[in-house]
């Protein structure tokens, strides 16, 4: 065995309560190193040699490593626990926190001193079975053209700038709550609604104000309402790292310099404060002049953004925030928050918005979960641009994982785009291998679409993915919503539509946990399984233009007997291996 591929460590994500008192324990060691991985554990003020053995099982690997887990019940939720592993090599070592040894006294025990209720990663229920669905309200739909700005533009008007307006508002939100519950999503995630002179909302003049070319606060809280009527859960967009320059407290401070009491709510390198033609102060992005930056370690600021998250949920009933460009915001104000959020509603979600390795704030003392780049690059890259293999795509998915807790991956929003980004049908047509560049665009989508929603996670779609709307990067990926059927694409909507429904009817595609299955690089095939209790559905897809057949053992289901292709209704008789063919970019479920 590779000793130096070792790894664990009694703290996150190698040790993390899932319960009371359970503690589940993750190891890493070098791929293909071992043939088993046991744990010997106990109270730590037991007496040695009256700990319970347990064996762990392979749960993921990656290129480089497998990683093992476990969940050691503790009645008196004190936990000291050691590893046993056999090697492939016949090699028998024992790993502890004095390092790797011949025998367990050498090892030591790794120690987890208490399971504190308070210390516990604890998401809220609903989000396991959460389906967001992320709307730009400018571009949704004009529900009220009382309220459009001077040059609002119509409907169907090309998108051919930055700035300029549609009419989209909350009542046309309201109007089509209908439509997202026919699609069947649960959850409506909307980018900033306060108060602003863009389009996009994100440079806030008033957080205390619906935008009024959005409506207020009373058709904040109709929205609200009819939502929660229909079993929909809504998420505001909250812009705390930085303002827009006509926010109130920057006004005072271009009006009278350092003299402002509120000079030091932002950080200023000198006076008088200078928009141009350089910007003398510290602005989102680079010297964006309409954004400056907020110093949330201030205790003013502090308490005026608190009270914001506090208002919103207490005032409208939302269930919870989206937060913008979460990882510039220092860590103790995301705790402040999460202790002012989950006081006002303890089942309110917490996602930030991070693009890269998150660990540091999915401790369970900051944010539920974080929008999946790491999710959606990796399906950028194998089912859209088709530059990677099954392998690469398993590996990247097991490291997304692994870097985190369990809570953490079940509260993750799982786009594969945003406003942020290229539509993800765009990125289709112009990806392939060789001749295959921009073919087979549609069935690339829909298997993604497939995958994205019997992955663990929360799914999110951006509005107009499920009709098909195409856009490259902003403004084209904010372009109004195709509201007129014969313009969308309807095999695109079922094909939605079917998913969401799967999903929903099979609980361990929304609670189980996930194990890939099949890894075959040279058919380009790949498979999963989601467990829940004893709840088991098997997934295989074919990102390849043409039929794959592939041998695959059922092992899953011990009792052998009949499984069900859920999507034909096909009755399986599983006898050890079987053979099974996929249609060009194809998928299966099997129960």
């Amino acid at each position: 065995m590779l000793k130096e591929a070792l790894l664990h460590i009694a703290d996150h994500p190698f040790a993390f309560a899932v319960g009371d008192h359970e503690l589940k324990v993750r190891l890493r060691m070098k791929k293909g190193d071992a043939i088993r991985c046991s744990i010997l554990h106990g109270d730590r003020y037991q007496s040695e040699g009256l700990e319970s053995a347990m064996e762990i099982s392979k749960v993921a690997w990656d290129d480089l490593y497998d990683y093992f887990e476990g969940v050691i019940v503790s009645p008196t939720k004190r936990v000291r626990y050691l590893f046993h592993l056999t090697g492939s090599d016949g090699q028998h070592l024992w790993y502890g926190e004095k390092g790797i040894a011949a025998n367990r006294e050498g090892a030591g025990f790794f120690q987890f001193a208490y399971i504190a209720k308070q210390d516990r990663f604890v998401i809220p229920d609903w989000v396991h079975d959460g389906i967001v669905y992320q709307i730009f309200p400018e571009r949704f739909r004009n529900g009220d053209s009382s309220n459009d700005s001077e040059g609002t533009l119509e409907w169907n008007e090309p998108l051919t700038d930055w700035n300029v307006y549609y009419g989209g508002d909350l009542a046309g939100i309201i109007d089509k709550l209908s439509y997202l519950d026919e699609l069947g999503v649960n959850v409506i995630f909307m980018t900033p609604l306060f108060a602003s002179t863009s389009n996009h909302k994100y440079n806030t003049t008033d957080y205390y104000r619906i935008d009024p070319q959005f409506g207020d606060i009373q058709t904040a809280k109709l929205l609200v309402a009819e939502a929660h009527r229909r079993g929909m859960k809504v998420i505001f967009d909250a812009v705390f790292n930085h303002c827009g320059d006509t926010f109130f407290a920057f006004q005072d401070v271009l009006a009278n310099g350092g003299s402002s009491k509120y000079a030091d709510w932002f950080f200023i390198d000198e006076f008088p404060v200078q928009q141009q033609p350089k910007v003398n102060y510290e602005t989102f992005a680079n010297n964006i002049a309409n954004m400056p930056k907020l110093n949330t370690s201030h205790p003013e600021v502090r308490e005026y953004l608190l009270n914001i998250a506090r208002y919103w949920i207490e005032e409208a009933g939302i269930d919870g925030w989206r937060l913008d460009v979460a990882n510039e915001v220092d860590h103790d104000f995301w705790r402040a928050f999460r202790k002012v959020v989950k006081a006002a509603n303890p089942e309110a979600v917490i996602i930030g918005e991070v693009w890269n390795d998150s660990r540091a704030w999915l401790r369970g003392d900051q944010f539920d979960g974080v929008m999946n780049y790491l999710f959606k690059e990796a399906l950028i890259d194998f089912f859209a641009k088709q530059n990677i293999g099954v392998r690469s795509f398993n590996s990247r998915l097991t490291h997304s994982r692994m870097i985190y807790a369990d809570q953490a991956n079940a509260a993750m929003f799982n786009l594969i785009d945003s406003h942020d980004t290229e539509r993800f049908i765009t990125s289709c047509a112009k990806g392939g291998m060789g001749w295959n560049v921009g073919l087979h665009t549609l069935e690339r989508m829909k298997l993604a679409a497939f995958f994205q929603l019997t992955y663990i996670g929360m799914p999110m779609i951006y509005y107009g993915d499920e009709v098909g709307m195409d856009g490259e990067n902003d403004p084209y990926c904010r372009k109004p919503m195709v509201w007129d059927e014969s313009l969308q694409n309807r095999e695109l909507f079922e094909h939605y539509q079917t998913i969401i429904k799967l999903r929903k009817s099979h609980p361990e595609l929304r609670r189980g946990h996930f194990e890939t299955w099949v890894e075959d690089e040279l058919r380009n095939v790949y498979g999963y399984i989601r467990k829940w209790g004893d709840e088991v559905a098997g997934m295989l897809i074919n990102n390849s233009p043409r039929e794959q057949e592939v041998n695959v053992s059922f092992f899953w289901k011990a009792d052998g007997g009949t499984a069900v292709e859920l999507l034909s209704g096909q009755q399986i008789n599983v006898a050890g291996d079987m053979t099974v063919s996929l249609a060009p970019y194809g998928y299966m479920v099997f129960k």
